[in-house]
């Protein structure tokens, strides 16, 4: 009787989840927005420490693990890294959420096993940042640079059979990510998730200017990390590997680096605040039947949803 009501009720639950993610209401929404509302702020903070540091009034280029340990120097900044922890794991649970509630048979079932990793992996990167900020608030451990681990993990990749085509493959699909951002960004796909008939005039015009703005900021650094991770590959040369503060180091250091980086980083903080704009206005229905108030969501095809 015990094993049935516990079956019963994980049943009930598994429902619960599906019915909430496919609406998009409830305690699934929340777990989105919040998340959404962390991830600006994280964005949003990269990019500050970054503009400092191209006007020489002090910042550094750093990673969002790097941005969340410079929080952590100050007292005020503990209780916004204890609720950026919340967020990231709100984002976490969001995706993994997302890819369970996932639904796909026959000829969908590769596309839906497709976009189900591409929400465990979102919600994996997420898990690690709410880990990430932990470990920070705890002081258990020092934080190593996202060019640390870049090379760290690249050295132990290189010397696995074929380690050179995996690091390769991996630059190619950050590279993949960049195009991608530029596409987002360029085509303003990203509107097609919002819900526009609740937005207006002004919300609508800055939240896409941002958004343009942001999308392309991180299709700059995507490209170089990707570009510097096959070059990694191609040289045998771990030290290559780059993560995303050696991509805004790389950007300081050219001929024009103040200017350049100063761009790129005005770049991440407007994709910090699209995020607020994505938290208020975004439909999070894993049905896609909000959107844009002509159906411009409800007619994108299924892959193309996902992947906003």
């Amino acid at each position: 009787m015990a094993i049935g009501r516990s079956e019963n009720a994980g049943a009930f639950a598994a429902d619960n989840a599906r019915a909430k993610a496919a609406s998009g209401t409830g305690w699934y929404a929340f777990l989105a927005r919040t998340g959404l509302l962390a991830k600006g702020v994280s964005f949003g903070i990269v990019g500050a420490l970054a503009v400092k540091l191209a006007l020489g009034d002090g910042g550094k280029a750093t990673s969002r693990q790097g941005a969340l340990a410079s929080l952590a120097q100050h007292s005020s900044g503990k209780i916004l890294l204890i609720l950026l922890a919340v967020g990231f794991a709100a984002y976490a649970l969001w995706r993994f959420v997302q890819a369970f509630a996932e639904r796909g048979s026959g000829t969908d079932a590769a596309k839906k096993w497709g976009k189900r990793a591409g929400y465990a992996g979102r919600g994996l990167i997420y898990a690690g940042l709410t880990f990430s900020a932990i470990k920070i608030l705890t002081g258990s451990g020092a934080q190593q640079s996202q060019n640390a681990k870049a090379h760290q993990t690249a050295a132990t990749i290189l010397t696995w059979p074929a380690g050179t085509w995996i690091v390769g493959i991996a630059g190619a699909a950050i590279i993949g990510a960049a195009l991608w951002n530029l596409y987002r960004g360029v085509s303003r796909k990203f509107e097609d998730r919002w819900r526009t008939g609740e937005m207006n005039h002004g919300a609508r015009k800055w939240g896409s200017r941002v958004g343009v703005a942001g999308h392309l900021a991180r299709a700059v650094v995507f490209g170089l990390i990707g570009i510097f991770v096959v070059k990694a590959a191609l040289d045998f040369n771990p030290k290559a590997a780059i993560g995303l503060d050696g991509a805004l180091q790389k950007l300081a250091h050219t001929s024009y680096g103040p200017y350049l980086l100063g761009l790129t980083a005005a770049g991440l903080i407007c994709y910090g605040v699209y995020c607020f704009v994505d938290a208020r206005y975004r439909d999070v229905s894993t049905s896609g039947g909000g959107g844009r108030s002509h159906g411009g969501s409800a007619r994108r095809p299924a892959w193309l949803r996902a992947a906003g």
